[in-house]
């Protein structure tokens, strides 16, 4: 390892391996990418449905962070990566994208360059898609994307149902048609031949024999060290001890919603009144660092089905032959992602535009007596649903000057009136859906959040019980062109220099879907303003697909 790196990069997840790659496509520069997690390197992190045995508490590659949601209710638990890769080494594997409005509300707010026109372009160049080119659909990227296989009759129910109860069937539901209006079909996915296809595998794993990249794994960064505002290195620990090393031209934080604004805290850039009562030396004055935590409330609706559902081929003899599918055959239900079909729905008639995302899940969950979440025994469907737009806000700040201590997140899910509407109205869509005569005749019975909350209000006491995160956390380093926002729209930290932020936390509000792919255009477009800047755009999709794979 040098003593110093033109850019260091702290964080080896979604965005972090993009910005790897890119930055160290120009040999004339060094980079360092840093991540605290190991290698992905268990067989479980290929195996899509591995995320079973990933995603507990004690893993070494999740981090565990004990939430509160608010609303009086019980404290969360949330499980992101740690690891090559991030939270796409774990994650559910659902490629989503967002609607096109949804970035070109970012650029009226003030994030000039974050538009459709220039992050659609983003997603265009990092795919390769499985239903080949089309208008805002790539091939020949780095990141394969591929669609669940159909013909599940359960699934066909489903959509079936969908498209009796007016929501069109299409084969992308990605398709910026299908985002803006809704629609339904078969899952997009970060797939290929049966395995996951994470980010570390698409932008890291094929660049790793470049000379000028050096990619550290369990360790972590405990500060950024500045001098006169000025960030000039990182204190980095490993097991041999600690050490600093210098950053040549600018130190970028990748390392997600959580754990950025929390190492922006500890190094002296946050809420001064926070900082000097946990004795730490106020470098910026920036109380909105933390601030702005969106998540999307996930309502898992359950219900017991006749026919179907995949629960048997997770337990005993069942998984023994699916075991022998994934492994012979690279396919069988261990090959899913967490989704098989689903898509975006209008969930009240006056909306304008789609505001719910639904992700079907051939399984239904129960909770043994020893505490473990395993599949059913019998037949069950789960309808993975939340409001796209939530305009709740929560808050991470750190508890002490200890790096260890996890920080105190509060989520406020469901507070904002809008979020409560919609939460109530999606409730009544799905019930609706399953009246559909495709689907009536499979459903046996509502099972969550149950048949006897019937009132709005009661509808409302049932979001807030089942209500839990959807693994989306995004916003607390809130990117914006006024001068309270956290970074501004080239990502530079406002109040000191030679720090960006990239990831998920600049957000300033949630895209209309799962953030996996969003992180990853995130980090493309930043890619755009660090290397490039005025003097050198980046011409075509073409070039930026080159310069992603050499």
């Amino acid at each position: 390892m040098q003593a110093q790196y033109d850019y260091i990069i702290v964080g080896a997840g979604s965005s972090g391996c993009v910005l790897a790659n890119r930055l160290s496509a120009d040999p004339a520069v060094s980079v360092l990418l840093v991540e605290s997690g190991p290698a992905d390197k268990d067989p479980m992190i290929r195996m899509p449905r591995g995320i079973g045995k990933l995603l507990v508490v004690g893993n070494k590659h999740v981090w565990d962070y004990r939430v509160d949601p608010g609303n009086g209710q019980p404290e969360e638990l949330w499980l992101k990566g740690r690891a090559l890769g991030g939270s796409s080494s774990i994650n559910g594997m659902v490629y989503v994208r967002g609607a096109p409005a949804d970035y070109d509300d970012w650029e009226a707010a003030g994030c000039t360059g974050w538009g459709w026109k220039d992050i659609g372009r983003q997603f265009v160049a990092l795919e390769d898609h499985q239903l080949g080119a089309a208008d805002y659909r790539g091939v020949g990227g780095p990141l394969k994307v591929s669609i669940h296989p159909s013909g599940s009759p359960l699934c066909e129910a489903v959509i079936a149902a969908a498209q009796q109860s007016g929501t069109p069937r299409v084969d992308d539901t990605n398709h910026v048609a299908t985002v803006e209006s809704g629609a339904f079909g078969y899952q997009p996915q970060n797939t290929w031949r049966g395995q996951r296809f994470s980010a570390a595998r698409a932008f890291l794993q094929p660049i790793r024999g470049r000379t000028n990249l050096c990619v550290l794994t369990a360790t972590d960064v405990l500060k950024v060290n500045f001098q006169d505002a000025r960030a000039v290195s990182v204190r980095l620990r490993d097991k041999r001890g600690t050490q600093d090393v210098g950053i040549g031209r600018e130190v970028i934080l990748c390392a997600g919603a959580i754990e950025s604004p929390k190492l922006l805290q500890l190094s002296g850039v946050g809420p001064a009144a926070l900082l000097s009562e946990l004795g730490i030396p106020v470098i910026a004055d920036r109380p909105q660092v933390g601030k702005n935590l969106r998540e999307h409330v996930c309502l898992p609706l359950q219900y017991r089905v006749r026919s179907g559902s995949l629960n048997h081929a997770f337990r005993g003899v069942g998984l023994l032959s699916s075991l022998w599918a994934y492994y012979v055959r690279s396919g069988g239900p261990l090959s899913h992602a967490a989704h098989e079909a689903g898509g975006f729905v209008k969930t009240r008639p006056q909306v304008a535009r789609a505001d719910a995302q639904i992700g079907v899940s051939l399984h239904s969950l129960t909770v043994e007596k020893n505490n473990q979440v395993v599949p059913e025994r019998e037949h069950g469907l789960t309808f993975y649903s939340y409001f796209t737009r939530p305009e709740s806000q929560g808050e991470v700040v750190i508890r002490s000057a200890n790096c260890d201590d996890t920080p105190a997140i509060k989520t406020n899910y469901l507070s904002a009136q809008v979020d409560r509407d919609a939460a109530v109205a999606l409730i009544r869509w799905v019930r609706n859906l399953v009246k559909q005569p495709a689907l009536a005749s499979l459903i046996v019975e509502e099972l969550v959040p149950g048949p006897q909350y019937h009132s709005d209000d009661e509808l409302l006491e049932a979001a807030l019980r089942i209500g839990r995160t959807a693994y989306h956390v995004s916003g607390t380093c809130r990117m914006g062109g006024d001068a309270e926002s956290v970074v501004d729209p080239q990502l530079w930290v406002r109040g000191v220099d030679g720090v960006r932020v990239v990831d998920t936390s600049i957000m300033p509000t949630l895209p209309s879907g799962n953030t996996n792919a969003p992180a990853m255009a995130i980090a493309l477009r930043a890619a755009e303003f660090i290397t490039a800047g005025p003097a050198r755009p980046v011409d075509s999709e073409r070039q930026m697909r080159a310069e992603l794979q050499n």
